[in-house]
């Protein structure tokens, strides 16, 4: 039974619901606009750390967000409340407003997120990777403005929760233990050794000293190391002691091992693709596209390599000092030059491609054992770059075979190009800025990959293979993540399919794999938003013919933000027949 604590927002929430049900009809635009305003507002003021990826200003900066149970209540009746509102609309009476999308998107994203809530996520929280807290926390406070008094004095106090939130941490994954949501045991594994680097790096080398090593405030860098000496890093001993010694997880890897996994794992899927796929049906589409791809790597591994073994051809890449790194600096400028040559090409491919600029980093210390890489916007206005983070660690392992590829997902065409123009476009409502669809986000960063062969922008053969294994990644993701989630395959058996079919190196592959362990579902978006993007194009193209332009269509599917899939496709729809019946 609840308590009556847990019992109290409910109850605010009920008051205000009534007190608006008395109150005078408002109009449904200004309805729809404001909910839609409240709830990307709501959302980083509830989880405040979260807002330092996609740039949300205004945040508070002296705290961290609450997962208590109490306080996630009460953010739960807040979205109940808001959806209540947008489902008393009719979608009809904003049919030509400014008020449709915003409307569309957040009934969207709220029902999404009220149907994931069978997850329980929180109880079972246990990351590697980019959602796990040792990378969050690491990167918000990396972003912790420090040049005022008045920030520092809230970096301050934002670290001074630090100890709170990991104990909540701990409590969260208490109650999964006895509730039954547990993680699987490989990321626990991973996890532990996360936080075992991050405390062997010293005070100093702490992600949660950054804010110090970058003030020349002496009296801050005392006080921010000794938070961190007595309190923090104490506090990460005891998360890694719970870890290690109280924490069982499941053998199992899949979250249908869960209770309501599988429902879980149908809500995932529709959290982030945004479409009502099976997992049979995700995992048929991957066997179709990785069988198609691979007629594609065939082809140039005999054009080009003069090989028609493909399996042997990517371990080459993989091994041979010929296609792998000797330093880190090596690394981050192969990718600075993939950059900088798309920069100058999207304009012919786009429109409105806003001044934005983006750096190329390699990840933090703590994290340099992890592969791939990922984007995070700037600034809200792009005063700040956006930063491409990506894994330099042992270069000599690294292969360059799929590094452009990676990098156009992440910058221009893809990630960089895509938040910038949303961010900095005319008339986008913050919702459609701060808030997205996996399916169409990172579907977006996916096409862009191919887009760049189209553009030219892969430097040989080698290149092109890595766009193709990386092609292939996405579409092992598929057979692989409802593999182990819904049909029973081992975590033995998802790495020794991706060793098959993708150029990635072993420790990548698991890197990987224990990503899609804990996020279900997310690994499917990839492939779905690209496939469905590229059947939106082929559709728009032969409908126009000699009409069609692929500056008008990118600029179209980039407009609106990372809206859903179905939403995408009705916003190609009417700039098809827009541009059909123009003269």
């Amino acid at each position: 039974m609840p308590n009556r604590r847990s019992m109290r927002p409910l109850a605010v929430v009920s008051l205000l619901l009534a007190a608006q049900a008395c109150a005078p009809a408002s109009d449904p635009a200004e309805t729809a606009l404001r909910v839609a305003g409240e709830f990307v507002d709501g959302y980083y003021r509830q989880f405040p750390e979260e807002a330092f990826e996609v740039a949300y200003p205004g945040t508070p900066m002296d705290r961290l967000g609450d997962r208590g149970e109490v306080s996630m209540a009460a953010w739960h009746a807040r979205e109940d409340a808001w959806l209540a509102e947008l489902q008393a609309i009719d979608p009809a009476d904003l049919e030509g407003t400014d008020a449709a999308i915003p409307y569309a998107f957040t009934l969207d994203r709220l029902e999404a997120w009220r149907d994931r809530r069978v997850c329980r996520s929180e109880l079972w929280a246990v990351s590697p990777t980019s959602n796990g807290w040792q990378a969050n926390l690491s990167s918000t406070f990396a972003r912790q403005p420090v040049s005022t008094s008045g920030e520092r004095v809230a970096a301050l106090a934002r670290l001074g929760t630090v100890s709170a939130y990991l104990d909540a941490e701990i409590a969260n994954l208490r109650a999964g233990m006895a509730a039954g949501y547990l993680a699987p045991n490989a990321n626990v594994t991973a996890v532990l050794e996360q936080v075992d680097a991050m405390l062997e790096g010293g005070i100093e080398a702490s992600p949660f000293f950054d804010p110090a090593a970058r003030s020349d405030d002496e009296a801050f860098r005392a006080e921010v190391r000794t938070l961190v000496e007595a309190e923090i890093h104490p506090a990460i001993a005891r998360y890694r002691a719970f870890l290690a010694d109280e924490y069982r997880g499941r053998e199992a890897v899949g979250v249908t091992a869960n209770p309501d996994g599988a429902a879980c794992y149908a809500a995932s899927v529709r959290f982030h693709t945004s479409l009502p796929l099976t997992a049979e049906a995700i995992h048929a589409t991957g066997l179709a596209e990785m069988a198609r791809i691979r007629g594609e790597m065939a082809d140039i591994a005999l054009e080009s390599f003069g090989t028609d073994d493909v399996p042997a051809l990517l371990e080459r890449f993989r091994t041979s000092p010929e296609y792998t790194f000797r330093t880190a600096d090596e690394i981050i400028a192969y990718n600075r030059a993939a950059v900088d040559r798309a920069a100058v090409a999207v304009r012919d491919w786009f429109g409105f491609v806003p001044e934005a600029a983006v750096d190329v980093i390699p990840f933090p210390a703590y994290q340099k054992a992890s592969g791939g890489g990922y984007y995070s916007a700037g600034s809200a206005d792009y005063s700040k770059p956006g930063t491409y983070e990506l894994g330099t660690y042992l270069p000599e392992t690294i292969s360059l075979v799929g590094q452009e590829s990676v990098a156009f997902h992440e910058t221009y065409p893809g990630h960089h190009l895509q938040f910038s123009v949303a961010m900095l476009g005319r008339g986008v409502h913050p919702v459609l800025r701060y808030v997205y669809v996996a399916g169409m986000a990172e579907g977006w960063g996916l096409y862009a990959e191919r887009l760049a062969d189209e553009m030219g922008l892969y430097s040989g053969p080698a290149d092109r293979m890595g766009m193709l294994s990386n092609q292939a990644l996405r579409a092992a993701r598929l057979v692989v993540d409802t593999g182990m989630h819904v049909l029973g395959w081992t975590r033995d058996q998802a790495i020794d399919y991706m060793l098959e079919n993708t150029a990635e190196n072993r420790a990548t592959v698991e890197s990987e794999v224990d990503r899609y362990l804990a996020t279900p579902g997310q690994a499917t978006a990839y492939m779905v938003g690209s496939l469905e993007i590229r059947r939106l194009r082929e559709e728009a193209a032969r409908s126009l013919g000699n009409r069609f332009d692929v500056k008008g269509f990118h600029d179209t599917v980039l407009a609106d933000g990372a809206v859903s899939l179905p939403m995408l496709g009705a916003a190609v729809s009417r700039w098809v027949n827009a541009t059909a019946s123009a003269r």
